[in-house]
């Protein structure tokens, strides 16, 4: 029985303009298995190979990633690891130095990729600001609000300083200066 042939799906001419790499980049990533067309892989010569669009994020990603400087087998291991994380990538930011990659999935969730999913943390300073802003207003006495106290200060007292006990500066005569 002939096996069914794909008809939709994006092929390699328009895969390349579409992502902006050459068909040779393209032709190599298939090879070696960095990014394989999901629709229909080459069957032989003459054959097509068909792309998904998921296929397409993922070489997107591929060639973001190369020219941020990012080495190709580190790429491949960022690439293994976002398969993992299934079709779904939307919500999900990489960031990398050129050395390490990171995914952040969410204001409160960044994953190391290369180190397998050994989970980093981020602080965003923006809200630790608001939060700040929310708790200072919050302490502040009602009685207080229409004086004439600096913004930001509760009128509590500044803390004392602790300071060396009476008898001066070693060698030093009391009362010198």
């Amino acid at each position: 029985m002939p096996q069914a042939v794909a008809t939709s799906g994006y092929r390699g001419p328009n895969v390349c303009k579409i992502v902006g790499i050459s068909y040779r980049q393209l032709d190599y990533w298939a090879r070696t298995g960095l990014a394989t067309p999901s629709v229909q892989p080459a069957m032989g010569s003459g054959s097509q190979r068909l792309y998904s669009f998921e296929d397409l994020v993922e070489l997107k990603l591929i060639k973001k990633l190369l020219d941020a400087g990012v080495s190709l087998q580190r790429v491949r291991e960022a690439i293994d690891y976002l398969r993992t994380l299934g079709s779904d990538l939307s919500g999900v930011t990489l960031v990398s130095d050129g050395a390490s990659i990171f995914a952040c999935h969410s204001d409160h969730e960044v994953v190391d990729v290369l180190r397998r999913g050994q989970g980093v943390f981020g602080i965003a300073i923006d809200p630790v600001i608001d939060g700040l802003r929310g708790s200072v207003s919050e302490l502040r006495p009602p009685e207080r609000a229409g004086t004439d106290v600096p913004e930001g200060d509760i009128g509590e007292p500044p803390p004392r300083l602790k300071v060396a006990p009476s008898g001066g500066a070693r060698g030093a005569p009391q009362g010198a200066g």
